[in-house]
């Protein structure tokens, strides 16, 4: 299933499928547009694959049992397909040194694939004209450092329209930074665990709210650029909105994440935010912003960000704004790494470093 709605995606985001108004159904009599669908498929999935069977492969290495990858299809909604794929940890890792190479073994190995397809991918892509509904994607130190020796040149008033692969390779690169995020149960959560031991449950909170604090940032950043480029109005500041947007649905994802966790602490306090008004509310705020933004009412913005206030309140009555121990991570024996194992957890949070894209996606 997932394989059929990652091709799906891959045929109607090709550069040869025809522009249609509605439903992009004319996309799949163009055979051009299928074979771009089949190579983003294959190229993404052999991405997915080999991050979570590093995770598999590790973990039944060190005798902890997991379940083989359940991957999750989202066809149209999400620009991949999918929404990646996951593994279920039966046993608690109990040892650092098993925590570090199962965490670490899925980001190191989807990179062996990702990379290459995007060098590739890049160096056969094509140069287009900028259009004002172009969609931007986000960069980062690794990817601007391969598209200067890979890419091809781009001059003024243009960009790349990326190849199937390479736009898979970034996909690639783009899960893999959210994965190293060092926090809760996320991959560099697990190696950033592994590295610094119980210390990381007081940096885990901090990291979590610089992400909402980041999505504030970027905001104020669009529109001192848009303001000193003389773009300035309701409609580009639905465009700042638009580019941030990542960072707060993560902070809020996390959280949710957090709380299904086994280690998840149990409360009885009836101020608690509960994960399904976080997770309510949070797809609302998301699905209005496009109405929001094409409506270009100021009263509209102004309702939207008393909605975003009032949960982020909530926050901080009852959530993560607050002290608290969700992103805990499940406690080890506290056995050292030793030198070889600390280099792979310092160069495995590295690339979370060169991965990072301040705004992912711009549409």
């Amino acid at each position: 299933m997932t394989a059929g709605s990652v091709f799906f995606n891959g045929v109607i985001g090709s550069r040869s499928a025809p522009e249609t108004q509605g439903f992009p159904w004319a996309a799949f009599t163009t055979r051009a547009a299928l074979v771009d669908g089949g190579k983003f498929a294959a190229a993404l999935l052999a991405i997915l694959l080999a991050h979570e069977f590093g995770h598999y492969i590790a973990a039944r290495i060190h005798r902890v049992s997991a379940s083989l990858p359940h991957f999750i299809p989202m066809p149209y909604v999400s620009p991949f397909g999918t929404m990646g794929a996951v593994i279920r940890m039966r046993d608690t890792i109990s040892s650092r040194i098993a925590l570090l190479d199962i965490g670490a073994a899925g980001p190191l190995a989807g990179l062996c694939v990702a990379l290459p397809c995007y060098v590739w991918g890049i160096s056969h892509s094509t140069v287009v004209p900028l259009t004002a509904d172009s969609n931007q994607l986000g960069n980062s130190l690794l990817l601007k450092l391969i598209d200067h020796f890979a890419a091809p040149s781009v001059p003024e008033g243009h960009d790349i329209f990326l190849s199937p692969i390479g736009f898979a390779g970034w996909a690639g690169m783009f899960v893999t930074m959210i994965n190293l995020i060092p926090v809760g149960q996320l991959d560099g959560g697990h190696v950033a665990y592994a590295l610094f031991g119980p210390a990381q449950n007081r940096l885990a909170p901090a990291i979590h709210r610089a992400m909402l604090g980041f999505f504030f940032v970027s905001i104020a950043a669009h529109v001192l650029r848009d303001h000193q480029a003389g773009r300035s109005g309701v409609a580009h500041f639905g465009d700042a909105v638009s580019g941030a947007i990542f960072w707060f649905v993560w902070f809020e994802v996390i959280a949710i994440i957090s709380s299904f966790s086994r280690s998840a602490p149990a409360t009885d306090d009836p101020r608690a935010l509960s994960s399904r008004v976080r997770a309510g509310a949070t797809i609302g705020l998301v699905l209005s912003l496009d109405s929001v933004r094409k409506a270009q009412k100021p009263w509209l913005w102004a309702a939207w960000f008393v909605a975003l206030f009032v949960l982020l309140a909530m926050e901080y009555v009852g959530g993560t704004l607050k002290p608290h121990t969700l992103l805990d991570h499940p406690p080890t024996r506290t056995e050292a790494l030793g030198p070889v194992r600390t280099v792979v957890a310092v160069i495995t949070l590295l690339f979370f470093v060169l991965l990072f894209m301040p705004t992912p996606m711009t549409v």
